[in-house]
């Protein structure tokens, strides 16, 4: 992504605004709707299956789910995500769903436009975030309905035609469709790229400090800055009353792909990027070149600009997870002979496969049922003779317990196994290991926030350090993050990211009787 030159300095007084929220996929959208006023309420006409919730549910009824405490009602509940406010949110609106029941949701909304907090949420494309990249006909891992977003009927908006699972393209629609029916598009930005944020502060003696350093009159920020933060020293939600603000800048693409550069402040940023910037590397040799690729679309375009076809070279596809299982489905659906390499053995406990139903899953079982038969160890020997997987997709090798060793510009790859070393040429290779986020606008790519500081921010391994029911990051206060980069990578429980903050900031706005002073809205500088 471009940053922007150095010679588009920020206007001298950037609009100040409560909340930025970068990121517009379902994060952004959910907290939107949450900041616009809308407030969830126990619905007394359902009983909850949990006797215990249901009896905190009733103690405090009157009273909207941001104004009561998560903490308490979140104690003992049990689910699939680490954050316990994200189950409490998910059994709320999905109750029992782990066991197989669809219940309705024992929340009713209401809205208050008293308790709106002007906000804005910058994407780089339309809402939906990185579904609108996803391949439009795969089905998602998730039902349709865990991908629903509060206070509106998943199934309503896509005509019911689907009861489970769903395609990224029905997914994207509903999105796209949410924001319109709840009447959000003013808060949001579209084709917006973030390309700093920063942290500004007052110092002792009335000057600017950015990132713990003085901002210097022309060092890129300008002495706009001083006179900005100066009217606007309003009461801090989040500081005690002191006049700490972000500064955030970028760019907006506009028609003929012109950049317009934006610089906005804000009392609090919510990280809500998702994970899917930048590609997990092999980080072996020969990665780099042209014919090595790390995205399923990649080879979609591959074939339907026909430069792969069943004559040609086999596909190496690098990975065990769901993506790289959806690129053997599309090269077995156009005919392309496949090499599939994975370090794990296919009897691994935590491949993905075994935690998926059969039913649900039947063709993420095929796949899984080629990478255990279908070895290059028993096509060699000639063991898989009459096995029923060979019918789905003759032209398919896995490499159990191996690994890449380098990719050649002759256009082969060198895999190594146990005690052997093998060469094969390709005509592509895919490497599908997983994505990282990427938060290149923070200082230190934001390494600082995660629960270990020493090593880089994963959605997996290192997710960001935040108090688990206001979704703070604890080393920075007015800065939150909310799905894959706090460890919440299914829609279904990255919603519990917008309940903690939103009934974060409603009740400090409630403590401090009012926000910084909205200074109007963005159509002058975006």
């Amino acid at each position: 992504m471009p940053l922007l030159e150095e010679t588009t300095l920020p206007q001298d007084h950037p609009p100040t605004v409560p909340v930025v929220i970068i990121g517009n996929g379902p994060s952004g959208i959910c907290l939107s709707y949450l900041l616009s006023g809308y407030k969830p309420y126990f619905d007394s006409a359902t009983v909850h299956p949990n006797p215990i919730l249901y009896r905190k549910l009733q103690e405090t009824k009157q009273l909207a789910i941001t104004e009561q405490d998560l903490e308490y009602l979140s104690e003992g509940l049990e689910g699939r995500s680490s954050n316990p406010v994200a189950v409490l949110f998910d059994t709320l609106l999905h109750p029992n769903a782990d066991f197989g029941y669809e219940f309705p949701s024992v929340l009713q909304w209401r809205r208050d436009k008293q308790q709106h907090i002007p906000h804005v949420v910058l994407g780089r494309a339309t809402p939906g975030g990185a579904w609108h990249a996803m391949e439009g006909s795969m089905l998602t891992i998730s039902l349709g309905i865990w991908m629903e977003l509060p206070g509106v009927n998943y199934r309503d908006l896509t005509g019911g035609k689907r009861s489970d699972r769903a395609t990224p393209e029905e997914i994207s629609s509903y999105y796209r469709n949410y924001v319109k029916l709840k009447g959000l598009q003013k808060h949001f930005v579209d084709n917006t790229y973030v390309t700093s944020v920063q942290k500004l502060c007052r110092g002792n003696e009335g000057e600017s400090v950015e990132n713990g350093s003085p901002v210097e009159g022309d060092g890129g920020v300008g002495d706009g800055v001083n006179e900005g933060l100066e009217g606007n020293r309003g009461e801090c939600v989040n500081s005690g009353g002191g006049a700490a603000l972000w500064e955030v800048r970028g760019y907006q693409q506009v028609q003929n792909d012109t950049h317009v550069p934006f610089s906005l402040f804000a009392e609090n940023v919510v990280l809500a990027t998702g994970a899917s910037d930048a590609p997990v590397r092999l980080g072996v040799e020969g990665e780099d070149l042209p014919f090595v690729f790390h995205s399923i679309s990649d080879l979609g375009l591959a074939v339907s600009r026909r430069k792969l076809d069943m004559n040609s070279d086999p596909v190496l596809i690098v990975g065990a997870g769901l993506s790289a299982a959806d690129a053997v489905l599309c090269a077995c659906s156009s005919n392309i002979r496949v090499l599939h390499v994975f370090r794990k053995g296919t009897d691994d406990p935590d491949l993905i496969f075994k935690q998926l139903p059969k039913t649900l899953y039947p063709e993420y079982h095929k796949v899984y049922n080629m990478m255990c038969s279908q070895t290059y160890k028993n096509l060699a020997t000639g063991s898989v003779a009459g096995n029923d997987s060979v019918g789905l997709f003759p032209d398919y090798t896995s490499f159990s317990d191996h690994c890449v060793v380098s990719f050649q510009s002759d256009m082969k790859c060198l895999l190594q196994g146990n005690n052997s070393l093998k060469a094969f040429k390709i005509s592509m290779a895919l490497v599908l290991i997983g994505t990282n986020p990427n938060l290149f606008f923070l200082k230190g790519q934001g390494q600082y926030l995660g629960q270990d500081p020493t090593k880089p921010i994963s959605c997996k391994q290192n997710p960001i350090d935040i108090d688990p029911y206001t979704f703070e990051c604890t080393k920075e206060p007015g800065l939150f993050a909310m799905g894959p980069l706090v460890g919440d990578n299914f829609v279904r429980f990255l919603k519990g990211g917008a309940l903690g903050i939103a009934s974060c900031l409603l009740k400090r706005l409630k403590s401090k009787g009012k926000l910084i002073n909205w200074r109007g809205g963005l159509k002058a500088p975006i």
